[in-house]
């Protein structure tokens, strides 16, 4: 557990509370593998490069790299 304040930790379990009421809360997986293939999918195929982000004005985290290398 980090110091109060550090802005890692809330980062970070916001993203886990997305993936877990997204994906995780809404599937019943037979197998870890089964398990790890689905969240591998949800956070390179969806996650990175389709949903969007509040936090990237409302473009996907790919998107918004591709931009911010577009304008540099």
């Amino acid at each position: 557990m980090s110091q109060e304040g550090n802005c890692w930790d809330t980062q970070s379990e916001s993203f886990f509370l997305t993936l877990k009421t997204e994906l995780v809360y809404h599937e019943d997986y037979r197998t870890r593998a089964e398990a790890k293939q689905a969240i591998f999918e949800y956070i390179e195929v969806f996650y990175n490069r389709v949903r969007l982000h509040s936090s990237n004005d409302y473009m996907s985290p790919a998107d918004y790299e591709s931009a911010l290398r577009a304008a540099a």
